[in-house]
């Protein structure tokens, strides 16, 4: 009985281990790099295909300030196993000091300021071209959904300012726009998810509350007590505090329910 609880303890232990870049790569779903015409530039792409039978809808990810690292695709793959498929543009592909993307920074901090140097132009060019993309996927019944995480959360709010060909934008823990006028041209759902210990974006969903309800558009914000920003990144890590793990487990949990019912 001790080695078989012995053997339980490390078997438990790998899972928690585990990093992303080991959860892609024993991921059984169909992953590959795609190339986006985005105006002038080339942004490659990491698209996900879903184990499924039918044509769904697919969901555009925006990586947080840290760029296409191995936790963004991880996540892209989270979102393909729910069973829809995913498309995670690399916005700092061309930015890299030796012209690559996000991989070839030396650090996280060198690609978080490469993120803070995209052009509002550069970013929206991007988005719109990975939505005229996943609408054109064969296996796409057409539809598309974007979201995105920290600062993608906050791409996500203001892309739903510049399209309509979209059927939602998702927000996690991303500010609203400060511009209450562009507020005027949403026209789809925005659906945010926010950690309770997050005040520097909690302080700011009142205004958008008040701009969403004074153009009767839907925004349904959810605060998960006692959560931190990035939650659904730091809930899956081996330390992660309790709060951060359930927020993550209830806002995989919200997420699925939404995408089901777009």
């Amino acid at each position: 009985m001790k080695t078989t609880l012995f053997t339980l303890f490390l078997i438990t232990q790998f899972c928690w281990s585990q990093t992303p870049l080991e959860r892609l790569e024993k991921s059984p779903r169909h992953h590959e790099w795609i190339n986006l015409e985005a105006s002038d530039r080339k942004v490659q792409s990491f698209l996900v295909y879903p184990e499924v039978s039918e044509k769904v809808l697919t969901v555009v990810l925006i990586h947080e300030n840290r760029g296409l690292n191995d936790w963004a695709r991880s996540m892209a793959d989270q979102i393909a196993e729910m069973g829809y498929i995913a498309l995670a543009p690399d916005f700092l592909s061309g930015k890299a000091p030796n012209g690559g993307g996000t991989r070839d920074y030396e650090n996280s901090d060198d690609a978080r300021t490469g993120i803070y140097a995209l052009s509002k132009e550069e970013i929206s060019t991007t988005l719109h071209a990975a939505v005229s993309y996943a609408e054109t996927i064969p296996a796409s019944n057409g539809k598309v959904v974007v979201i995105g995480f920290c600062w993608g959360g906050s791409q996500s709010f203001q892309f739903a300012t510049e399209s309509s060909a979209i059927e939602a934008a998702i927000v996690c823990y991303g500010t609203g726009p400060a511009d209450a006028d562009v507020y005027q041209n949403i026209q789809i759902p925005v659906y945010g998810f926010y950690g309770g210990n997050d005040n520097r974006v909690n302080a700011t969903i009142e205004d958008s509350k008040t701009a969403m309800k004074g153009i009767d558009a839907t925004f349904e914000p959810v605060i998960y007590e006692g959560a931190g920003h990035g939650f659904f990144r730091a809930g899956e890590e081996p330390d992660a505090s309790e709060s951060n793990k359930i927020a993550r487990e209830q806002g995989i949990k919200r997420l699925k329910q939404l995408l089901s019912q777009l």
